[in-house]
């Protein structure tokens, strides 16, 4: 580095940030790459590791590690509190500042309960590690609470503990519920001495009409067909009304459901408010053609922050690719003003399908119209996720754990951290609160 390089600061180690940062590697830049956590993940696997069968660090790799032979890149692991676009200044919250040439805003999303925050201890959502982790020690202690339960003989308690509600029926919730119905009949079968873990009621919630509505609709009927095989019920075109630590309340029925898992909606972060940009519904920044901030051509905004339009009028998805795409574009950009040209060209993203998987040997595919579903679209996801991994390492883990798991249906991340803590609503004084 020379202290005479333009400097770039990037916000956010997700995808839209890596994928931006990697592609300087060779400009005549200095980067400072900033994120609240030490580590990219890789978030399409999140939901293996909420349901056991990934390991943290099968996901996600140090920043620093992927980073380290990048000479024109650091890493600084931190909380953005405020963004100077006249003074061109980043702020930290331990109050330390950053000046910039370039920025880039990818800080991503988090979780929306359709203004119901009340709901987010009683319904964890999945974006991060922790989030994964604790999702995991709720669903793997409910069945020890239900074997307590069993044992003193409340059944009432037993079969509130044994049901699962999953509330958003995307590509998140259908992986969460089709996982958590094979955690249940096959992974625990005859481990516990009180109850039969495959009584386990898996629901999933969808306010729309189907399951995976980005998805064709002949795609989402095989898809909804492989979950009630597996044993999920389908509660369809009606929203949940409240949801609290004892259940939940949909259509005006009361459903007893100690375990209530988040995978509906999503907020963009809430850096996007301090840019003084127009803003959509869910907070997203509303960039130029070429992901710039209107006003600001040196600001640029990628990944699920961004609000992107389509020619044929239709955002561009949140999704792992499109993240991708904008920070290799924000990239181009940079290295286009670099050298001496003004004029960018405007983002275009490119669709290369949508892939979901319901369980063991079940997904549906969806290539630009070239749809499939079964074995072998499920082959093809794990092929898909498997390439995009960052690192041998993690590649060759995941490859294992799954042939492990193919095998046997056993999955190996099943340590519950934290001890057995009373869930959020509950009673700790009350002795049958476990």
């Amino acid at each position: 580095m020379t202290t005479a390089a333009l400097k770039v600061v990037v916000i956010g180690g997700g995808f839209a940030g890596l994928w931006c940062t990697r592609a300087l590697a060779r400009a005549p830049v200095e980067i400072t790459l900033i994120d609240r956590a030490n580590h990219h993940l890789f978030q399409p696997l999140l939901y293996q590791v909420a349901t056991a069968g990934l390991s943290a660090g099968d996901i996600a790799a140090p920043l620093r590690q992927i980073l380290s032979a990048q000479r024109n890149a650091s890493v600084r692991m931190g909380e953005v509190s405020a963004l100077d676009l006249a003074q061109r200044e980043v702020t930290l919250a331990d109050g330390a500042t950053l000046g910039y040439d370039f920025l880039l805003v990818a800080s991503g999303a988090t979780h929306a309960y359709f203004g119901h925050d009340e709901w987010a201890p009683h319904a964890p959502g999945l974006k991060t590690l922790d989030d994964a982790l604790e999702m995991r020690r709720r669903v793997l202690l409910a069945f020890e609470h239900a074997e307590t339960a069993a044992s003193r003989g409340d059944e009432r308690e037993r079969d509130a503990w044994l049901t699962f509600a999953i509330v958003g029926g995307g590509p998140t919730g259908v992986e969460l519920a089709g996982t958590l119905a094979e955690i249940a009949r096959h992974t625990l079968r005859g481990e516990f001495r009180h109850i039969d873990p495959a009584r386990a009621r898996v629901q999933l919630i969808e306010a729309g009409p189907r399951v995976l509505a980005s998805f064709p609709p002949e795609l989402s009927e095989r898809a909804a067909a492989q979950l009630r095989g597996l044993g999920v019920e389908l509660l369809t075109a009606a929203p949940v009304q409240s949801i609290d630590g004892e259940g939940y309340l949909r259509g005006g029925e009361r459903v007893a459901a100690k375990t209530v898992l988040w995978a509906a909606g999503v907020a963009a972060s809430p850096l996007g408010r301090l840019l003084g940009a127009p803003l959509d519904r869910a907070g997203r920044v509303q960039v130029a053609p070429d992901l710039s901030v209107p006003g600001h051509p040196e600001v640029f905004v990628a990944g699920d922050l961004a609000a992107v339009t389509q020619p044929d009028g239709k955002p561009v998805p949140g999704v792992a690719p499109a993240a991708k795409q904008m920070g290799a574009h924000v990239a181009r950009t940079i290295l286009d003003r670099l050298a001496g040209r003004s004029q960018s060209a405007p983002f275009a993203y490119q669709d290369y399908g949508n892939l979901a998987t319901i369980g063991r040997m079940a997904a549906v595919v969806d290539l630009r119209g070239f749809k499939f579903s079964g074995l072998l679209a499920w082959w093809f996801w794990l092929a898909a996720h498997v390439f995009f991994l960052i690192g041998f390492r993690n590649r060759l883990t995941v490859l294992t754990n799954w042939a492990w798991a193919y095998w046997t249906y056993q999955r190996h991340a099943r340590v519950v951290f934290g001890g057995a803590k009373a869930p959020p609503g509950s009673n700790p004084a009350d002795p049958r609160s476990v």
